[in-house]
């Protein structure tokens, strides 16, 4: 009998219960889930069955995190995901968001700089914690996501960017996400990148304030390695603050125009 159990599929004796494959493969596990639903009393298994075997607040292995990761994405796509490296201006609303959604996708190295702490007022629309208040940013989102996916390599920088500085930090992304607050900020990022980074792609945001329709938001397509994600008019102003459900559109727009060069790289 060919069954799937946590992504993998067995061939296992014809007559078989749902206890006896805990038993068999997975003794500890306390939740088990047959067919996308939690079970809770013993069943017999037929052919074709996906069974989940779970041990309450144990982390995978890399190897079976790796297995769960490659069957949602299949294997192709997952081992060029695995294979980027992206850096991440800013950690804001932004940035914090596409880091969250690459660490999620499984991106191989993130590479991040900011150089804030996480202040109360961030917590509207950044991918913070009430308990990280006063942590740098960078600090704080390593922390998070390491609880999301501790497989990725994360390397922070709570660093001010300059021209100077940002072609050794962000040296060997292939994609840099512009996640800044200021106009000055992102044409610095932009330009450095153009003229010092001959190989190395731009998704930058502009235009993503208040609470008007998520498909105002757009993504264009400019200088040949450049993207920009957002309206491009709408600032933040009083009645039209920066708030989580627009700029987490923009967020993972930016996230998914990331996810689509990994890809399309040979």
């Amino acid at each position: 009998m060919r069954i799937k159990v946590n992504e993998r599929f067995r061939t296992l004796p014809e007559v078989l219960t749902l206890y006896g494959l805990r038993e068999a493969e997975k003794p500890d596990a306390d939740i088990l889930i047959v067919n996308g639903f939690p079970v809770s009393e013993d069943c017999p298994l037929v052919e074709g069955d996906e069974v989940v075997l779970i041990r309450r607040g144990e982390v995978p292995s890399r190897e079976e995190f790796e297995t769960l990761m490659a069957a949602r994405h299949t294997p192709g796509v997952h081992e060029k995901v695995k294979a980027g490296i992206v850096g991440i201006a800013g950690l804001g609303g932004l940035g914090s968001s596409v880091a969250v959604a690459l660490a999620r996708i499984g991106v191989g190295r993130l590479i991040m700089a900011d150089y804030d702490v996480v202040e109360p007022s961030n917590l509207n629309r950044q991918q913070y914690f009430t308990d990280q208040v006063g942590m740098t940013k960078v600090a704080a989102l390593v922390e998070n996501l390491q609880r999301i996916n501790p497989y990725v390599e994360v390397i922070g920088h709570p660093i001010r960017l300059t021209p100077e500085n940002l072609p050794g930090i962000f040296a060997g992304a292939s994609i840099v996400v512009e996640a800044f607050d200021t106009a000055e900020a992102k044409a610095m990022l932009v330009n450095t990148v153009l003229r010092k980074m001959p190989e190395t792609f731009i998704v930058g945001a502009s235009g993503l304030a208040g609470y008007g329709a998520s498909d105002e938001i757009r993504i264009l397509s400019f200088a040949k390695r450049c993207f920009l994600v957002g309206d491009g008019t709408t600032a933040a102003a009083p009645g039209t603050g920066l708030m989580s459900p627009r700029v987490g559109v923009a967020a993972h727009h930016q996230a998914n125009v990331v996810l689509r060069l990994l890809l399309a790289a040979s």
